[in-house]
């Protein structure tokens, strides 16, 4: 028996390095300087051989071998991640924009599913889900010890079925559940409208390919309504999305200068990002709201408005993934998704793990309702006997209306209103000092 099993060691040796030095040249070449760990190999295949042969059940080798590999992937980053043929295919299929799920971007931390941001008008962010929540139970099941990959494929599913999520929430002294049905996600990347006149709004809710489009209509049509004043640009509960959608956006606003830059340890990985000449708002001020469910794309959006002085970061701060990942495929359908590069800012800082530090932090508040009576307010016109204004005393219904607008605005996105408030303002002193 140990002479097999010894003979079985040695043999897979044999096959680990000859895959190591295949896939050594043709996908992760060694430095000169770098020497293949034989010893580290060799107990890695003692390991193998010794589950083989002593585990309780038998064990498929694939099944090992593929497990091995997610172990490996996983120990670097929460980001990078193995993913076989199946999980290949069905990431594939997501990138379409279209798939029966809950509508939701997360990762891992500490073994459970975290929520980085519900993506707008999805059965999730209807049902209450909020970034930073922690899901630690799929239905019946527990989610630690599962992959990231594993916990999103038991999330998708066919559509008008239900999912029960357990949640950990902070502020919360107990886990609660929040039941879900599975929709068709179809993510509009891009909505506008006007707040006041003048005063446009554009939500991005993710960064797809043709989001700069988008957003380039978006405005366009907000000028036809009325010449912009200025705008504001929701990246609220934005989890990211295509890079160069990212950096379409950030262009729309900037004129010329670096964008954003990325290192890695590679050439490949290493890219420079600059501006076209042209500013889709002609230099009308611009204020950006961002919050923790803000990340990767958006971060970089809202980093390059604020190194350039661009525009005015509202909020609270970002989620702070600043990495790249690329996907790449392995000769048998299966793939990698592989951190490869950091993203930094014009002016060199790094996203990672630190986010976007609002210029103005504005935390997320909702004014108590008062009653009719108690909002009442009195002023000089309501006393008996006042002097007249020789101009008039006739007020102006939109002022009325406008009014009416901001207090429906205060109660339902306190945010959004203080947001609102700024841009007049900075309107206004632009105005004075032209």
């Amino acid at each position: 028996m140990l002479h097999k099993l010894r003979t079985s060691t040695l043999f897979l040796s044999g096959i680990l390095l000859g895959l190591t030095i295949a896939v050594g040249h043709s996908v992760f070449a060694l430095k000169d300087s770098e020497e293949i760990p034989f010893e580290d190999l060799q107990s890695f295949t003692e390991v193998f051989s010794r589950v083989k042969s002593d585990y309780v059940e038998p064990v498929d080798d694939k099944k090992l071998i593929e497990d091995a590999i997610r172990g490996m992937l996983s120990g670097l980053d929460p980001h990078s991640a193995f993913l076989n043929t199946s999980e290949f295919s069905d990431l594939k299929i997501g990138t379409t924009g279209q798939f029966g799920g809950l509508g939701i971007e997360v990762s891992m931390e500490n073994g459970f599913v975290k929520v980085i941001s519900p993506i707008d008008d999805t059965p999730a962010s209807r049902a209450g889900i909020q970034a930073s929540d922690l899901i630690i139970k799929l239905d019946d099941k527990s989610v630690k010890g599962m992959t990231l990959n594993a916990a999103v494929k038991i999330m998708r599913g066919k559509p008008n079925t239900d999912i029960e999520l357990t949640i950990v929430r902070e502020g919360e002294s107990q886990p609660f559940v929040i039941v879900i049905t599975r929709e068709i996600i179809r993510v509009k990347s891009v909505k506008n409208r006007m707040l006041e006149p003048g005063f446009g709004y554009v939500r991005i809710s993710n960064f797809q390919s043709r989001t700069t489009t988008d957003l380039l209509k978006a405005i366009s049509d907000l000028q036809k309504q009325d010449p912009l004043k200025g705008m504001i640009l929701d990246l609220r509960n934005n989890p990211g999305g295509v890079l160069n959608g990212a950096v379409g956006v950030s262009d729309a606003f900037i004129d010329d200068g670096l964008i954003v830059y990325t290192e890695g340890r590679i050439d490949d990985s290493s890219h420079r990002y600059v501006a076209t000449p042209g500013d889709s708002l002609n230099g009308a001020p611009l204020v950006v709201l961002i919050n923790g469910g803000s990340a990767s794309a958006s971060e970089i959006v809202a980093g390059a408005i604020q190194d350039h002085k661009r525009g005015i970061i509202m909020g609270t701060k970002s989620f702070g993934k600043g990495s790249v990942q690329t996907i790449q495929e392995l000769r048998n359908g299966s793939a990698v998704k592989l951190t490869t590069a950091r993203y930094f800012t014009p002016n060199g800082r790094s996203i990672q793990a630190k986010g976007i530090e609002p210029d103005i932090i504005l935390s997320t508040l909702r004014l108590p309702d008062q009653d009719e009576k108690s909002r009442q307010s009195y002023s000089e016109k309501d006393l008996d006997g006042r002097l007249s204004n020789p101009d008039g005393e006739t007020e102006s219904g939109s002022k009325g209306s406008e009014k009416e607008n901001g207090e429906e605005l205060a109660q339902s996105d306190f945010q959004l209103f203080e947001a609102l408030n700024l841009l007049k303002g900075l309107y206004i002193l632009n105005g004075r000092s032209s």
